[in-house]
This record gives structure tokens, sequence and C-alpha cells, in this order.
């Protein structure tokens, strides 16, 4: 959360599985972010929505994320370990295959509003 509000997070990604049953995000979508007590502290705004192969994430991508990977490699070797984690197994029913074809679904957003402590 901390990353968004100075910026340095511009890009988040997942499984498109993950959104089964309604619509993927899409550009223009809002969305609220709330802090370790489930307070929302801002507001962001996709700018970009796509899905591509795993393999096709390049290393401006990977350091829009905003957790310090130092190029698309380690991003990858990241998100293969959280997508096979047990809290995404929990969701999907299972330990997904990750190979450099499996789609993953990168966003990209602006922040656009900072909430005050009281929102």
């Amino acid at each position: 959360m901390s990353a968004i509000l100075t910026g340095a997070k511009t890009a988040m990604t997942g499984l498109p599985a993950l959104h089964a049953g309604e619509p993927l995000p899409a550009a223009g979508d809002r969305f609220r972010v709330v802090d370790s007590t489930g307070r929302a502290v801002a507001v962001i705004e996709l700018t970009d929505v796509g899905t591509s192969p795993i393999s096709a994430v390049t290393d401006d991508y990977a350091h829009a994320e905003g957790r310090g990977y130092r190029d698309a490699a380690d991003w990858r070797a990241g998100h293969e370990d959280f997508f096979r984690s047990d809290l995404v197994a929990g969701i999907l029913g299972g330990v997904p295959d990750i190979d450099d074809d499996t789609l993953v679904l990168t966003q990209r957003f602006v922040l656009t509003a900072r909430l005050s402590s009281d929102a």
C-alpha cells in the first residue's frame, strides 16, 4: 500500500482464472486501496489492462510493480511462487500449471486520490 502512495507501484498482476464468474477489470475502473486495518487510504484508476503470456512480461513492467524486482525473470519467479501458493490454490481449487504460455492479467494504474484519515 505504501508503494502505491509513494508512486513506486504503478502495476499489479493476477491470473485471469482468479476472476472466474465475474468480468475482468478494464481501463477506467477505479478501486479503493485499503491499509492493513481495512481503512480506505487511496483510490487508483486502471489505465491499461491486458492479458499476455507470463513469458512476455518486460523488465519495465516488473519494475512498475514496485516490489524491487531486478528484472522480468526475478518478477516471474516471485509470481510463480505466489500463483502456486496455498492461498491461490484454495481460490482456484488446485495449484495451477505455470509455463511460458500461461496468461497473466497485467494492470497499470495511477493514483487518483489520497483519502483523509477519516474516510
